[in-house]
């Protein structure tokens, strides 16, 4: 074989070795960038999917507000309309025995009222009866006895003769004269008023000074 062959054969192999490191060299460049796109993938992909829950975690909470809100709103109302109708129970139970007290009231005056002229009679009779007479002594106890149970259920005579006139006390029959007394004080009572609790039954008959 001839010098020629030679080195042309030598370069030949040299000419392959190169082509044989580029490729390997390219191979791996290949196989690096390859590798960088996968992990630049992954951490896309992991960034992505944080990305996701948070988003749903934020929407997972507004959704559970916008619910404790409706709840609060629906406790909020319920809680009002338990105020309004225990006020209205509470008005009502107050009208109802206000209401009761009333018919109450009514009713024992309308019975004192039918009570009244008979102490009235009883005290015309005693007034007439001679004194140390029995019988009038036993009217006297049943007369007593009377007056304390009217007293016992809240009825007492009117304060009149020698008091100022109060038409809200006091009816006015006559006016008198008298110079022992001042104008407009009752100077005679002629029959006897009663209260009833806070309230006239009957006023006093009585007569005035002029």
């Amino acid at each position: 074989m001839s010098n020629e062959e030679v080195l042309k054969d030598a370069d030949v192999e040299e000419t392959i070795d190169t082509q044989n490191a580029e490729a390997e060299q390219a191979t791996e460049t290949v196989e690096t960038e390859t590798k960088a796109e996968a992990e630049v993938t992954e951490e896309t992909a992991e960034t992505t999917e944080k990305a996701s829950e948070k988003k749903d975690k934020k929407e997972k909470k507004s959704k559970d507000d916008k619910k404790v809100k409706a709840l609060q709103e629906k406790i909020d109302e319920l809680t009002d309309k338990t105020v309004r109708q225990l006020a209205e129970f509470e008005n009502f139970r107050n009208r109802t025995e206000k209401e009761k007290e009333a018919m109450f009231e009514t009713g024992a005056k309308s019975v004192i009222e039918k009570i009244l002229p008979v102490v009235d009679n009883f005290e015309r009779g005693l007034a007439t009866a001679p004194e140390g007479d029995p019988f009038a002594e036993g009217m006297q106890m049943i007369y007593k006895q009377l007056l304390t149970e009217l007293e016992n259920l809240g009825v007492k005579p009117i304060d009149a003769k020698g008091k100022e006139f109060d038409p809200n006390l006091h009816n006015a029959v006559m006016q008198v004269e008298n110079e022992e007394l001042e104008s407009g004080t009752v100077a005679e009572e002629l029959q006897k008023g009663y209260m009833y609790r806070d309230s006239v039954v009957r006023h006093s008959m009585v007569s005035v000074v002029s």
